[in-house]
């Protein structure tokens, strides 16, 4: 039984998917999804979080054992959560079938300046560190989605804030995670699985050639969004959905 499971990005936790799981359940005609929350996110997030993302990998490993879940999977990352999969495949291979990574970036394929846009540095460290929780959920969604100029994002905005109230994230936390990306660089050899690269050309936390470099280096399957942010599933789930089935067909 095919097992598909899902990982999110910094600071974001499983409810960030939205309406997409379902939407790609249906889709894909998956029997089983799981949605993971890294340490110091969501429902774990009084714990402290990862000092490395090798960490991260095998403690999703571990959450998937614990709730009776078995290996091969299927993976679908975004932006760190897709650093934690590459990781998890080139260590444990035989626990992946295939994975879908969108809007990542990897040392050493991708320069400093490609996996984070410069020109967001100050104002990242202003509202990750010093800013409120409404200041940083606003700034989160206008950098990594287009829903940001539409009707739909006060309510999607309030949302947010809502899901950092319920289950806040500290500060530590937040740097962990920022160090533990940072400090992570993949294998030069690319996994030994089926790999597809997402990307949304509107990208503005980081840059899209990130993964048409780590396409090229590897020699697997890209497709670009024109109009979308780094938020691909957000932005337009359905699309996504598309990539993978296509993808996923023998």
């Amino acid at each position: 039984m095919t097992t598909w499971v899902l990982l999110r990005g910094l600071m974001r936790e499983a409810r960030h998917w939205g309406e997409f799981p379902a939407q790609f359940q249906a889709a894909i005609g998956a029997a089983q999804l799981v949605t993971l929350d890294f340490p110091g996110n969501g429902n774990l997030h009084a714990q402290a979080s990862m000092r490395s993302v090798e960490e991260m990998a095998d403690h999703c490993r571990h959450q998937l054992s614990q709730r009776g879940y078995r290996p091969p999977y299927r993976v679908l990352a975004l932006s760190l959560g897709a650093m934690v999969a590459v990781d998890w495949s080139q260590r444990y291979p035989d626990e992946i079938d295939n994975m879908v990574l969108i809007n990542t970036s990897l040392a050493p394929y991708n320069p400093f300046y490609q996996r984070l846009r410069p020109s967001n540095y100050p104002a990242l460290i202003t509202a990750l560190l010093h800013g409120s929780t409404a200041q940083r959920e606003s700034l989160i969604l206008r950098l990594t989605s287009k829903q940001s100029a539409t009707a739909q994002a006060p309510a999607l905005l309030q949302q947010w804030v809502g899901y950092a109230h319920a289950c806040p994230i500290s500060r530590a936390n937040i740097l962990r995670q920022l160090l533990a990306a940072i400090r992570y660089r993949a294998a030069r050899h690319p996994p030994p699985m089926p790999v597809l690269l997402l990307a949304g050309a509107q990208d503005q936390l980081v840059n899209p050639q990130c993964s048409l470099n780590i396409a090229q280096k590897w020699g697997c399957a890209l497709a670009l969004h024109p109009t979308a942010g780094h938020d691909l599933p957000l932005d337009d789930g359905a699309w996504v959905a598309l990539k993978i089935t296509e993808f996923c067909q023998p």
